[in-house]
């Protein structure tokens, strides 16, 4: 073990936090090593290679507190930082909510193991040709004519959290990653395309023909787009894109935002918010998940949660500080990095599937757009309304037939999720995860 993830270190460092005046501290180390290659049109174009060890330290003095955090782990360092922290600490504004996560809320161990780490070691070499061979796979699909680049990555790190009322935690990760952009052309119109997986064992990780198959087919299915009418139809948001309309329901939930009562869901808890027999799940013990986690980044337990269960609201996103505030429990969503109180968020969250494919919600839509890319999405956190500009397929008869850019959806989203239909597609590709979502009479603004 190195030192940065030494746990002797961080006891050290709360002791001498408190010898200093501190009446609690955490600390927090965070321990990396990750190299990227990337090529484009078959050559090296760079390699990146990190290896960073950096600590973070959080005091209270009575009801204020201070954050510091470095990457210099030197003792004359640390001691320079518990002086530091615990002088602006004192400076400090009252915060009737700053406070260390409850003792009895703690997950104070043993730590379930999740197989989130995966010692497989890539070396510069391996991953120059995965990527090479992604991109001339990518290359090799008819219409395409350009590369943006084909990358391969690996990571692995090491998290350790020690407070000063006994939790001490650690957990480790790793990441292979694979991945690459091109471009299609038609009729002299340019149209981007790619496709990237990231996964926690090397083993999961798809291989390069299937991602690079993948991005050339999603470059050239976009080409020759045509602008449509402004219009009101159904729209469906392909699963890859569709946790983009349900992210905002995340913010609006969350223990912060709920106590500013700035949200829009603020009086909505144990109302239908999504259809019946519809349920956002967050899952913090999936196996090799992305967002796994034996504890989350206060201590507190964590446990398999329903957000909403059967189309109701079930509870706030809650860490310590936001949950104290609202006379409330800390959900165990509490998130942070090395300095600064903590924020929140969810795990592996999942919404339900539904019964029909993609192809089956475009035969039951009828006519009307397919979604398969989204970008700059708008929100009014006090209203709901919500609009974004896409681009996809426009479909008729229940059959694709052209693909379409330079469009806008918009709509309130409380009205939206409230008559949404989800597919059957749900895919665990990353930390949130959605089936392909239906939702009729969608304003749709284009030409």
């Amino acid at each position: 073990m190195s030192d940065a993830a030494s746990p002797e270190l961080l006891h050290d460092l709360i002791a001498a936090a408190l010898k200093a005046g501190a009446d609690a501290a955490e600390a927090v180390t965070s321990e990396r090593r990750s190299m990227s290659v990337g090529v484009r049109n078959g050559a090296l174009e760079e390699v990146e290679r990190e290896e960073s060890r950096d600590l973070g330290l959080r005091v209270f003095v009575g009801q204020r507190q201070a954050s510091v955090s470095a990457s210099d782990l030197s003792e004359a360092t640390r001691n320079r930082l518990v002086e530091r922290v615990v002088a602006m600490a004192k400076l400090a504004p009252e915060d009737p909510f700053a406070m260390l996560a409850p003792q009895d809320r703690l997950n104070m161990g043993p730590h379930r193991d999740l197989d989130l780490y995966d010692a497989t070691e890539r070396s510069a070499a391996e991953l120059e040709a995965a990527a090479a061979e992604t991109e001339s796979v990518a290359l090799a699909i008819e219409g395409v004519v350009r590369s943006e680049g084909g990358y391969a990555s690996t990571s692995s790190s090491e998290w350790r959290l020690v407070t000063s009322h006994g939790f001490d935690g650690r957990y480790q990760g790793s990441a292979y990653s694979l991945g690459v952009g091109v471009i299609a052309e038609k009729d002299g119109g340019m149209e981007r395309g790619g496709e990237s997986r990231t996964t926690r064992h090397f083993a999961d990780l798809p291989d390069a023909a299937t991602i690079g198959a993948e991005a050339g087919r999603r470059a050239v299915a976009r080409t020759g787009p045509r602008k449509i009418a402004s219009t009101t139809a159904p729209v469906i948001f392909e699963n890859r894109v569709a946790t983009q309309i349900l992210s905002p329901l995340l913010g609006a939930i969350s223990g912060p935002s709920i106590a500013r009562g700035t949200s829009f869901l603020k009086d909505d808890l144990h109302k239908k918010l999504l259809p019946s027999g519809v349920s956002l799940i967050d899952d913090p013990f999936r196996p090799r998940g992305l967002g796994s986690t034996p504890f989350d980044d206060e201590g507190v337990t964590v446990e398999k949660q329903y957000i909403v269960d059967d189309g109701a609201l079930m509870t706030w996103l809650l860490n310590s500080g936001s949950a104290k505030q609202l006379g409330l429990r800390s959900t165990g969503h509490a998130s942070r990095g090395l300095a600064g109180p903590p924020g929140v968020s969810t795990h592996n969250l999942h919404l339900t599937a539904g019964l029909r494919d993609k192809a089956g919600l475009i035969g039951d839509a009828g006519t009307g757009l397919l979604v398969t890319s989204m970008f700059g999405p708008s929100l009014n956190g006090n209203t709901g309304d919500w609009s974004a500009g896409v681009s996809g397929f426009w479909f008729e008869d229940g059959e694709p037939a052209y693909p379409v850019s330079e469009v806008t959806v918009a709509g309130n989203l409380k009205a939206l999720w409230a008559r949404m239909v989800p597919g059957s597609d749900l895919e665990f590709r990353s930390a949130f995860n959605s089936p392909s979502l239906l939702f009729d009479a969608v304003a749709i603004a284009g030409k």
